[in-house]
């Protein structure tokens, strides 16, 4: 038998760690939860779960979650979002494989509800992501806030796990305009620091690609009113990501327009 730490960083997250925590109980040989500073009942929530409660200053998403796997006890790490939590038909993948642990990582499909809709198209499913893995045999790496976890040999061995992890992502359209807002200034800023630009061009033309390729092509208006909001601001996100990265360019280079 495995032993499996799950690991989660938070930041004021009361509205969704209970869910989340809760998921993980029947699988978890150890919580760990790395806190950047939360000013609600996030620690609260925490404790009554029995998990062990970390504050660590945030550097960055990628930088967060690889100081999170320092303080895992065990190899074997589950790492998991607040606002996540566990299908049970994946509490039920993760149970067998800690009875026989075969693989370097393990992909899991994940489904994302938006405004209390599942969206299944739109290239936002199956969305899969490698979240259980062996530490030593890897780390979290990408461009923030985009992390992902790579697996250290190019011959490791990843196996698909059937189950979902549900992604409760925004309760309103104004939660997800605020996180695009959030969101485009961190990647345009590390964007920037890739020597990365933004010509006239590519800013008009990307955004409504981007609407065509994810409603019409991936099939966003199948998920009905919601699919179209999707599509529209992630076409938005493309638009603002590439003005701020314009911004920040000209800045650098002392381009003022008045």
């Amino acid at each position: 038998m495995t032993s499996l730490s799950v690991v989660v960083i938070t930041l004021n997250e009361e509205r969704n760690i209970s869910r989340c925590l809760e998921s993980v109980r029947g699988i978890a040989d150890e919580i760990v939860v790395v806190d950047s500073g939360s000013s609600d009942t996030t620690p609260q929530i925490c404790a009554h779960y029995g998990a062990r409660f970390v504050t660590h200053p945030f550097e960055g998403h990628i930088q967060q979650k690889n100081f999170a796997l320092t303080q895992c006890t065990h190899d074997a790490v589950l790492s998991i979002d607040a606002d996540e939590s566990l299908s049970p038909e994946l509490c039920v993948s993760i149970a067998r494989v800690k009875n026989e642990w075969t693989a370097d990582g393990y992909s899991m499909n994940r489904l994302t509800n938006y405004c209390g809709t599942w969206i299944r198209h739109g290239g936002w499913y199956p969305d899969r992501k490698v979240r259980m893995f062996r530490k030593s045999q890897g780390a979290w790496t990408g461009v923030n806030p985009h992390d992902r976890f790579a697996l250290t040999l190019p011959s490791a061995r990843v196996v698909h796990l059937s189950g979902d992890l549900l992604h409760y992502s925004y309760y309103t359209v104004s939660d997800h305009l605020r996180q695009v807002d959030y969101f485009t200034g961190i990647t345009a800023r590390e964007m920037a620091m890739q020597g990365r630009s933004a010509g006239v061009f590519r800013t008009i033309v990307a955004p409504p690609f981007r609407f065509f390729r994810d409603y019409v092509i991936k099939g966003g208006w199948m998920d009905g009113y919601h699919g179209l909001v999707v599509a529209a601001i992630s076409a938005h996100a493309v638009f603002i990501k590439y003005v701020k990265l314009r911004h920040i360019t000209q800045q650098e280079h002392g381009i003022h327009h008045g």
